[in-house]
């Protein structure tokens, strides 16, 4: 693949990674947090497979998205175990039960 359609394929699919974040209601993001995380992983998979472009640029690219890619694969996991641990602390919370 040429650079040109490498760089194609990046601002498209930050367009479109744009559009769809922007797109999902706040009562939404926990749900779909893990689901985005596997996308996540396949991205990284594609970073990975990027890496043998021939080529010095290509190369740096592709190693770019490996980190941005793992970063956000740790992140998301982070963040998700952060959002259900609150869902889990405030669960007997109402009924009556301490949760001490």
């Amino acid at each position: 693949m040429s650079i040109l359609s490498l760089l194609f394929i990046f601002v498209l699919a930050s367009f479109l990674g744009f559009e769809l974040i922007q797109r999902v209601p706040s009562q939404m993001h926990t749900p779909l947090m893990s689901g985005t995380n596997a996308i996540s992983g396949i991205t990284l998979v594609g970073a990975l497979v990027a890496t043998g472009i021939e080529g010095a640029f290509g190369t740096a690219l592709a190693v770019l998205a490996v980190v941005f890619a793992t970063i956000n694969v740790v992140a998301g996991y982070l963040v998700t175990d952060k959002m259900l641990g609150m869902f889990r602390a405030g669960a007997g919370k109402g009924s009556g039960e301490g949760n001490e």
